[in-house]
């Protein structure tokens, strides 16, 4: 006996068996709101004019080495799909992301430059980095063998593949004194092709320069033991976006610039030149005035000293909003600073907006980036809201969550 789904959903027997109906369970993913479908306010812009303009100020920083520019997780929160697109239009020469799934979903949107997958964990999945054209960080024997088997079986072509040497970062990649032994296996093994060998700097964000030429040095003599194993090492590379901006010697083959993408100094003072490239905006959904005394969010941690008025805007730690910047960070309301009072929660948050006058329900209200308004003029960007929180700007950005709608705007 068959059955057939109807338009309503129902699993129905053939005619003469009605009784034999039964309803089909139905299972909806759950899917993120379309920037058209977005009813909330809350809304992250990314600018691609600045993207375009700091991978320049970045492609010439790199000197005669290419740029392959760092997209993981979602494009550092700026939805990796359109970045990448636009660096690839732009000129990048190459793509770097954490995870697999990360790669397949670039390649799937259509990216064609060679992207790299520096996460070291593949499972079993190797076909797939096969079946996409993905070139993995490899850094223990077993990967190797693993590889190319894989390609045996599948008939494929060799893998590209870089190898990681540990030189200082502690925590993935082939220790020195192993270098020997991986070169011979991958000279061994025709299913792996040696295109790069790469090491990653622990310290290149400080201004601790003598780390970076240490690790250099473990680094050149890890490549001249591949060569005297008889492996070409046809590219090398190891310099973040902080080591491009300060330091020529570690700028190689390619360099692997992330954080400076988005306009974000790594260090103070590093490249001033770079702009921010994401802008989060809300609106004041409520007004309310509270006497002395009186109290706003969870805990009571937030009480009026002089008669108040506040704000409530439709964002908190769900999106991105830190609950630890209760009572004391601030969001720019009509170009003025107004402080976060009181807790906030997972989707709203209180602003303390007394001394802003005007301010009226539909106001915008920017968490990052620049405003001008009636009141004044003013920025918050994710380095300062990294200092209030006791972190660093990767964090502040990459935590802007997916159900804050991206928008793509060209000047």
């Amino acid at each position: 006996m068959t059955r057939e789904r109807t338009a309503s959903g129902v699993v129905s027997a053939p005619a003469g068996n009605a009784a034999l109906a039964t309803p089909l369970p139905r299972v909806l993913r759950p899917q993120r709101a379309l920037p058209a479908d977005a009813v909330r306010p809350t809304r992250a812009e990314v600018n691609l004019a600045h993207l375009r303009h700091n991978l320049r100020v970045m492609q010439r920083a790199a000197g005669g080495a290419r740029v392959w520019a760092v997209l993981k997780a979602d494009g550092y929160g700026h939805g990796s799909k359109a970045v990448a697109r636009t660096l690839e239009r732009a000129g990048a020469s190459g793509v770097c992301v954490a995870l697999l799934e990360e790669a397949v979903e670039l390649r799937e949107a259509g990216i064609r430059l060679p992207i790299l997958v520096m996460g070291g964990y593949y499972g079993r999945a190797w076909g797939e980095l096969v079946r996409h054209d993905l070139q993995p960080v490899i850094h223990e024997p077993s990967q190797v063998q693993a590889l190319s088997e894989e390609v045996r079986y599948s008939d494929s072509e060799p893998v590209k593949i870089h190898l990681k040497i540990d030189t200082g970062m502690g925590r993935l990649g082939v220790a020195p004194k192993d270098v020997a032994a991986i070169g011979k296996l991958i000279q061994s093994s025709p299913g792996v092709k040696l295109e790069a060998a790469m090491t990653h700097f622990a310290c290149a964000d400080s201004w601790d320069t003598d780390s970076i030429e240490r690790q250099l040095d473990l680094f050149d003599a890890a490549c001249a033991e591949l060569r005297r194993q008889g492996l070409e090492v046809p590219l090398r590379h190891a310099a973040n976006s902080a080591a491009t901006l300060k330091s020529e010697r570690s700028r190689l083959d390619i360099v692997r610039p992330g954080i400076a993408l988005f306009g974000v100094e790594p260090h103070q003072g590093a490249c001033p030149e770079l702009k921010a490239v994401m802008r989060v905006s809300t609106e004041v959904i409520a007004l309310r005035d509270l006497e002395v005394g009186m109290a706003t969010g969870y805990g009571a941690t937030w009480r009026a000293e002089r008669p108040s008025r506040i704000a409530t805007i439709p964002m908190g730690y769900a999106d991105g909003l830190s609950r630890g910047l209760s009572n004391r960070g601030f969001v720019l309301v009509r170009g003025r600073r107004a402080p976060i009072v009181g807790t906030v929660s997972m989707d709203m948050a209180m602003l303390d907006v007394t001394d802003i006058p005007g301010v009226r329900v539909g106001d915008e209200c920017v968490v990052l980036g620049a405003q001008r308004g009636t009141a004044g003029e003013g920025s918050i960007y994710a380095d300062e809201i990294a200092r209030d929180l006791g972190t660093i700007p990767w964090e502040v950005l990459t935590s802007v969550s997916r159900r804050v709608p991206r928008f793509y705007r060209e000047p």
